[in-house]
């Protein structure tokens, strides 16, 4: 299956590093001035999963997105168990090779955990991090309500055989269940599947997805980090996702002193490719917020 001359066009925008010991597939749009933003991409996509919402974000910032480990252009080494806190280095390596002191983060599903790692490495001083904004994604293991794919790849015989046979039918389908009224469109959807099948991408799935077990494992440190952060932090979460929908956001609320929740109805997982202008109107408007408020305090 081809790609689109869309995906084809991103790639070019893009370019292959060494981080961190591995080949990583990098995109930039560097402006002097402008106040960076780390974007984290999702399972199992990658970060064209950002394409949508780049060029208006790209207006205000100086962007920064990296393809994780196992994910679309970049190495999926096949005796790597693909730990969250390899794909942290990653983000962290990325930033430091760009000169990054002070960072804002907007992430999405599997990039969220990245992300409560990165709080989580603020909090002991090894980064700095301005806000961080999370879409729909498994910040609390508890709430996680994993599809049935999920849980077939996740074991340990079925899911590597699984993972080899899926093919995008199977795809477009788990695809489509999770979205809303507006889901992404099937060149879109094509698209993604071309970064997943890359490079042999289809047999990283089995591995990748012990990111779920990993979340039970550590979830006093990343959840510790979420609720005990003092970084300006936003949820915004399509309120009809299955996975982690508007049972995220009440949880959220629950758990997350001085909660700040936008909940997006009639959407599904992947609000930045269902409804891009509404996720950049919360995103904006948070950083509007956020900057008011630090005038206000200085």
């Amino acid at each position: 299956m081809p790609g689109s001359p869309r995906l084809q066009a991103w790639i070019d925008g893009g370019e292959m590093r060494r981080l961190a010991g591995h080949a990583v597939f990098t995109r930039t749009a560097v402006t002097a001035g402008r106040p960076p933003l780390l974007l984290i991409h999702g399972y199992p996509t990658a970060s064209y999963d950002w394409a949508r919402v780049w060029p208006r974000l790209a207006e205000h910032y100086s962007l920064y997105a990296l393809d994780m480990l196992g994910f679309g252009l970049s190495a999926k080494p096949r005796g790597c168990d693909y730990p969250i806190a390899l794909q942290a280095d990653l983000c962290m390596a990325l930033l430091e090779a760009e000169g990054v002191g002070e960072v804002h983060v907007l992430a999405h599903d599997y990039g969220d955990t990245v992300a409560q790692e990165l709080l989580a490495r603020e909090r002991e001083g090894q980064l700095r991090i301005a806000s961080m904004v999370f879409l729909n994604g498994g910040l609390f293991p508890e709430t996680h309500r994993a599809r049935p794919i999920q849980k077939l790849l996740a074991n340990p015989i079925a899911g590597p055989v699984l993972a080899r046979l899926m093919g995008y039918a199977r795809f477009e389908a788990t695809m489509l269940s999770i979205s809303g009224e507006q889901p992404p469109t099937r060149e879109e959807l094509q698209d993604l599947w071309v970064l997943i099948e890359r490079d042999g991408g289809r047999q990283a799935l089995a591995r990748l997805i012990n990111y779920m077990a990993q979340r039970r494992l550590q979830r006093a440190r990343w959840v510790g980090a979420l609720v005990e952060s003092t970084v300006p932090r936003r949820l915004i979460c399509g309120a009809v996702d299955p996975v982690s929908g508007r049972h995220l956001a009440e949880r959220y609320r629950e758990l997350v002193p001085d909660p700040d929740v936008v909940v997006l109805e009639g959407v599904g997982h992947y609000p930045q490719l269902e409804v891009q202008d509404a996720v950049l109107d919360a995103y904006l408007a948070f950083r509007a917020a956020i900057t008011r408020d630090g005038a206000r305090r200085a």
